[in-house]
């Protein structure tokens, strides 16, 4: 199994090792794609874990208990269709190429499982229609 997901740290773990035990605890690998670590507050990573189920349940138990917030990282990348005029300008600056254009349709389209939660397609898009709220 591997999944992408968001790990918000409260203030009082963000110099624990706790992302250490997942990998040497709970046999689980694990790919750092975005973090956002400040000594004394919050502390946020994205990240795209993989192991067996059983060890998967595990860790992400083991994370709750100490007081770690986990959502899956859908929830924070968003694509506003209302906004987007499909202009294309986010395409070919996606590293993941989570965004791209329906040779069909003409319009973007974003593939959620591909993205990395990077954030230049934020800055990029002129009409604000792609949100990330981490």
């Amino acid at each position: 199994m591997k999944k992408r997901i968001v790990l918000h740290f409260p203030r009082r773990l963000v110099d624990k090792p706790i992302v250490y035990k997942l990998v040497k605890e709970f046999n689980l690998e694990f790919n750092i794609l975005k973090a956002e670590v400040n000594p004394k507050e919050e502390g946020v990573l994205v990240l795209e874990i993989e192991g067996k189920d059983s060890d998967y349940k595990k860790g992400l138990d083991y994370l709750s208990s100490v007081g770690v917030k986990i959502q899956p990282l859908s929830e924070d990348v968003i694509m506003d269709r209302d906004k987007c005029v499909d202009c294309g300008v986010c395409v070919p600056l996606c590293p993941t190429s989570a965004l791209k254009r329906n040779e069909h349709t003409l319009q973007i389209e974003f593939i959620q499982d591909k993205c990395i939660a990077c954030g230049i397609c934020i800055k990029a898009c002129p009409y604000q229609a792609m949100n990330i709220s981490l």
